[in-house]
Formats: C-alpha cells, structure tokens, sequence
C-alpha cells in the first residue's frame, strides 16, 4: 500500500518561534504526537514531538520561555506520497521514530504515525 492511502493528509504545523506550552497545547488539542515545524511556505523545517516536549520539561526552569526551534529535530526523515507502506514502517523502526512528515514537491501535505501503519496491518 502507498503512503499516499494511509498518511493523515492535515498539516499540523507551527513556527520554530512559538513557544513550548503553545505547541504542546496544539497538540494536545489536535490529539496528535507531534508537529511539524515549517516556514512560512509550508517548507519543512524540523519536527517536535511528545518526546522533544518531555526533554524540554526535564531541561528548562522556565519551558514557557524557550521557543520550538530551540528543541526542534532538525534532520528529519520524510516519506513520499509514493513510497511503500511496508518500506517506510521498517524505516521508522529502524529510526526509531513514531512521527514521520509526508512531503509532496518538498511542501509537507500531512504526518505520518505508527499508529497509522498498524492500522493498515490490523484492517488493511
């Protein structure tokens, strides 16, 4: 299956100036484990996760004060529209990474879980 059947087409993004509650908040709200970080034309810039988002509660006195950018993974790994499911799911574990953005023509189009490729496996 391609990644383009199975990846969440909705960009859950936010700026590298934001701050940490406001990412958090986001997504929290969104209920989704990360975001990605992008500019203003929607370019990929890093990612932030629920993991980023714990190591910056156990580093920072003050998280309110320090912006994404500072705890942002910068070098991400993307999958394609159409890539193989199987193939970028043995990459993520491989990686381990739980998040993953799709990209199409270098603009980010959605993320991609491992929650969504166990799904493909459950009911695909």
């Amino acid at each position: 299956m391609k990644i383009a059947d199975v990846y969440v087409p909705d960009v859950r993004a936010c700026s590298h100036l934001a701050s940490l509650p406001e990412a958090a908040r986001q997504m929290a709200d969104a209920e989704v484990g990360a975001l990605a970080v992008v500019d203003e034309a929607l370019s990929l810039m890093g990612i932030i996760s629920e993991r980023d988002l714990v190591l910056a509660m156990a580093d920072e006195d003050d998280p309110a004060a320090v912006k994404v950018g500072e705890y942002t993974t910068s070098e991400v790994e993307t999958a394609r529209l159409d890539e193989e499911s199987g193939a970028v799911g043995r990459r993520m574990l491989d990686a381990g990474i739980r998040h993953l953005p799709v990209v199409d023509h270098d603009q980010v189009v959605g993320m991609l879980s491992m929650r969504d490729l166990l799904a493909v496996e459950a009911w695909g």
